[in-house]
């Protein structure tokens, strides 16, 4: 599809932003009316996230008519929040209005087994209560003001009167953070579980959207009027797609790069169930409209290491590496070259000064390449009919029958 006039050149022309997924995204949008918060992500997955970028993208959609929908989809089987939308009373910090973390009972060693870390993580953070817009608006606040603060105390030249209310304001600050953190903990369960299958446990693809969750509470502005979840979706997605491309394969391939992948290997799916068969790479190329020898490559990408050890048939004897060919020499042979070099060095040494260096360097012997008469004269300062008369003089000489006798057993 063709942008519009009214698409927002300053999106288009983000670093980072491959245009194909921006109109993939309009189009989606346009069908529905709106874009989920995660595909708009994944739109900037490759750009620096600020909330600059998060106005420039929403501005844009929203001159087409298209909203970007931020809610927040958590699993039922795990969200222990109350049912119909009711809400726990909220304990709060009489200080500075900061909700105390409502984890109830916590369970203990006795009460799971070992392989259910998974469940009792879900059931501790699901007794963590969920954030409305004030309140979200009011810790990322504090957070700010913990970090202009600590600061502030850096730079020093702060007596110490304010040092001690700085201190309180990074105080309040990284309780704030804290409780933003783990309110949105479901959030980052949410989006991780999307990711399942594709070569990182999904324990592993939490923490790594933890950390971009807090990434995101750290650089949240919250005077731009965006909800929370809407920019820290856009962390998490990129810090889990980016642990994806980083941990999943045992050669590691760009961030970039795996994303280019992903659209390959989709395409080839959607080839293969419309037409039951494999795409050839022209057939690719097209669908794609990318160069057919950008597809190879990327085809070149796809392919996993295998190891050598691996299991052949249904014995346990019989490894990959059992089956494919070793063009090292072997330590015979590594002899026998050794003892070759050595005669010939004993040939060449019987020769004259002069005649020695036209062969050595007419055969590249000792050296990086063989050398022209041309170039062996201009070296030798002679002329190029009279190194090939001196190197035919030679070479006759180290064929006389006293000379190949030295070397006939090396024929056999």
């Amino acid at each position: 599809m063709e942008p519009r006039e009214d698409e927002s050149p300053a999106v288009l022309a983000l670093p980072g932003v491959v245009d194909h997924d921006w109109q993939a995204l309009v189009a989606r949008g346009r069908t529905q009316g709106f874009v989920h918060a995660e595909d708009v992500a994944h739109v900037v997955r490759d750009v620096e996230l600020t909330t600059d970028v998060l106005i420039s993208v929403s501005d844009a959609l929203a001159k087409l008519g298209i909203e970007i929908d931020d809610a927040v989809e958590v699993d039922a089987d795990h969200d222990a929040t109350p049912a119909s939308g009711r809400r726990r009373r909220r304990q709060m910090d009489d200080t500075a209005g900061i909700p105390r973390v409502n984890r109830g009972r916590r369970a203990t060693s006795g009460d799971v087994t070992a392989g259910d870390g998974m469940r009792m993580y879900l059931q501790e953070i699901g007794r963590v209560d969920l954030l409305n817009a004030d309140e979200e608006r009011h810790l990322a606040r504090l957070v700010a003001e913990g970090i202009e603060a600590a600061a502030t105390i850096d730079a020093g030249a702060v007596d110490d009167t304010e040092r001690r209310q700085l201190l309180r304001q990074v105080s309040r600050g990284q309780r704030a953070r804290h409780a933003l953190t783990q309110a949105n903990l479901r959030l980052v369960v949410s989006i991780a579980k999307r990711y399942t299958n594709r070569g990182v446990q999904l324990l592993d693809l939490i923490q790594e959207g933890n950390l971009g969750l807090m990434k995101a509470v750290e650089k949240f502005d919250y005077a731009k009027g965006f909800k929370f979840s809407t920019y820290a979706t856009w962390w998490i997605r990129q810090a889990v797609t980016r642990s994806i491309a980083d941990q999943s394969r045992t050669i590691r391939i760009p961030v970039h790069m795996v994303e280019h992948l992903n659209r390959l290997l989709r395409g080839r799916r959607e080839f293969l169930q419309e037409f039951r068969r494999e795409p050839t790479v022209p057939e690719l190329a097209e669908s794609l409209h990318m160069p057919e020898d950008r597809v190879s490559e990327l085809l070149r990408w796809s392919q996993e290491p295998l190891s050598l050890d691996s299991p052949v048939g249904d014995g346990d004897d019989a490894e990959l590496g059992d089956f494919v060919a070793d063009d090292v020499a072997g330590p015979a042979s590594q002899v026998e070259a050794l003892d070759l070099e050595s005669k010939i060095v004993e040939l060449l040494d019987s020769l004259g000064e002069r005649e020695r260096e036209i062969v050595q360097m007419r055969f590249g012997l000792g050296l990086d390449r063989p050398r022209t008469l041309e170039e062996v004269g201009a070296e030798l300062g002679v002329t190029r009919e009279r190194i090939r008369q001196i190197e035919a003089k030679t070479l006759a000489r180290l064929r006389s029958p006293l000379m190949a006798e030295r070397l006939r057993e090396f024929l056999q």
